[in-house]
């Protein structure tokens, strides 16, 4: 189900705030415009797949985004596809997972990512539950070929019903029936812990994993070789500013240095 080479640069296309939400300024062929090139940007550079985040809708709902949303979304992600024939991903921020099994399937999109797949975290959004069971139902009844990619112990939240990381990764994985998992650091951009890398690889030897957070040009050579690819964004933008678009340069340097680890 998985159609990513291994190890796979994930590039991270963030779009503007969104119609609706409380940020929004651009009309929609202007986001459609910043999003494609964007991704466009990623895809001449040398990356794999792209993830497809509404990271410009802060503050986020929990779950149940406005209907808005989605269809911005759909029609953002149809138009990536279509523009660079690459593998997407979406992730609909806070962690409306069903939402994004609706944009995937509608618009051919490979993954998606589900911040609480399982378990109860403590976030910015409030208490986040993992919602598994309502998400592979959807999934089975959509009849869609969409992954999931669950992270464990996702960053800016704290982890409640299940403290231990390796515990919560094979409840993920095996309980949740997760596709692959994802491990980042605290917060976005924020460097991950190499150690809870292996601890992860070592919990659910049968699952894929990737590094969702605080991958760079300098760090990629010690993390690559141990986990199944990265999910990128912070480190592809001039300053590290997640509202400035991709620096080609950069995104072209990071793919370099992936090459050489």
């Amino acid at each position: 189900m998985i159609d990513l080479p291994t190890p796979a640069l994930i590039g991270m296309v963030h779009l503007p705030a969104l119609p609706g939400s409380p940020l929004h300024l651009l009309s929609m062929p202007d986001i459609i415009e910043h999003a494609v090139t964007d991704a466009r940007l990623l895809t001449e550079a040398g990356f794999d797949a792209l993830l497809i985040e509404n990271y410009g809708d802060r503050p986020f709902h929990a779950e149940n985004v406005e209907p808005a949303t989605l269809a911005a979304m759909t029609v953002v992600a149809d138009r990536i596809r279509v523009a660079t024939g690459r593998p997407i991903g979406i992730n609909v921020l806070r962690n409306d997972a069903r939402s994004a099994l609706g944009i995937a399937a509608a618009a051919g999109a490979s993954f998606i990512r589900v911040n609480v797949h399982t378990g109860v975290s403590a976030t910015d959004q409030g208490l986040l539950t993992g919602r598994a069971d309502r998400t592979l139902r959807y999934r089975k009844l959509l009849g869609a070929r969409v992954a999931i990619f669950a992270d464990v112990h996702v960053k800016h939240a704290t982890p409640i019903s299940t403290p231990d990381l390796a515990q919560a990764a094979r409840e993920t994985a095996y309980r949740g029936l997760a596709d692959a998992l994802v491990v980042s650091g605290p917060a976005t951009g924020a460097p991950v812990d190499p150690q809870d890398v292996r601890l992860v690889c070592e919990a659910v030897p049968d699952r894929r994993v990737y590094v969702g957070s605080g991958a760079t040009v300098e760090t990629i050579g010690i993390l690559l070789p141990m986990c199944h690819g990265v999910i990128v964004g912070t480190a592809l933008k001039a300053g590290g500013d997640l509202a400035a678009p991709i620096d080609s340069s950069r995104a072209r340097a990071f793919v370099r240095a992936a090459g050489r680890a």
